[in-house]
């Protein structure tokens, strides 16, 4: 049977695998995971239809998918602004994943911290809730006056995480910055200023385990490739294993598209990595 990957997803605050055909597989911390992968490489199609070239991409692409593919998804992308008229509720967030790296933005109420989880924010604070258009104002708002940007890389995100200081000073600052957001004047009238109340990711990511340490993450993947070790941690989309005492970063992005095949064993990772860059953060 061909096992294809759709991705990395956090269930009620548990990460799992999903896979392309169906069913998900649990992430378990202190089991060992190892995989070989088959191509090549193939588009993954747009908003859950096939792609109709069966494009090839390139290993070191995070989305798997062609550019008319990227397009297409992009067309109905609220992170675009292509949906203007979406009925359904939105929460504005802030979220923190270091020492200076903040970041305000918005997701549907029924998604709950999935949304926080995927992205790897150590800690978050809800800040309100209302129409899209609405949450879309007030993220734009918060943004200018918390001097703050609308994405921070994934590649900052684990620079930071072997030295992130402790779960107090990490509420402490996200409590500063909730207070002085939801003082400001001209917040949209339809959207609700929520009170502050600070959720820390830190036990769900792991990072105690993480704090320390010297990681290579995975540069790209390629036919026959093996990637093998005990899972460490999750954090957002990356996959941390000890492979044999050398902690390897797979962002799980990369696995889309290809065939997976289970390895067990001493098998070690043979697919490219780079050291990670270990970066203290800045102060707000």
């Amino acid at each position: 049977m061909e096992w294809r990957s759709a991705g990395l997803s956090w269930a009620d605050g548990s990460p799992v695998l999903g896979w392309e055909r169906g069913g998900v597989s649990p992430l378990v911390v202190g089991r060992h995971l190892g995989f070989r992968v088959g191509g090549p490489r193939r588009c993954v199609g747009a908003r859950g239809n096939p792609c109709p070239d069966a494009a090839v991409v390139a290993g070191r692409a995070t989305q798997a998918r062609c550019a008319e593919c990227a397009r297409l998804d992009r067309a109905h992308s609220v992170a675009a602004d292509t949906i203007a008229d979406d009925p359904r509720t939105y929460r504005v967030y802030l979220a923190w994943f270091g020492p200076g790296m903040v970041k305000v933005g918005i997701t549907r109420e029924e998604r709950g911290a999935a949304r926080l989880l995927e992205q790897g924010a150590v800690a978050f604070a809800w800040l309100g809730r209302g129409p899209l258009m609405a949450a879309r104002r007030a993220e734009e708002l918060l943004r200018v006056a918390l001097k703050v940007p609308d994405r921070i890389s994934y590649a900052r995100k684990r620079a930071v995480r072997s030295a992130l200081p402790g779960e107090a000073e990490r509420r402490g600052e996200l409590e500063r910055l909730h207070g002085f957001a939801v003082a400001l004047d001209g917040w949209p009238e339809s959207l609700e200023r929520l009170p502050g109340g600070i959720v820390d990711h830190g036990e769900a990511f792991g990072v105690e385990r993480l704090a320390g340490t010297r990681g290579y993450a995975v540069t790209e993947l390629a036919d026959g490739g093996v990637v093998s070790g005990e899972l460490v941690a999750v954090a957002g989309p990356d996959l941390c294993l000890d492979d044999a005492g050398r902690l390897v970063v797979l962002d799980s992005r990369l696995l889309r598209g290809w065939r997976l095949e289970g390895v067990r064993g001493t098998t070690r990772t043979t697919v490219p990595v780079r050291e990670v860059p270990v970066e203290q953060g800045g102060l707000f």
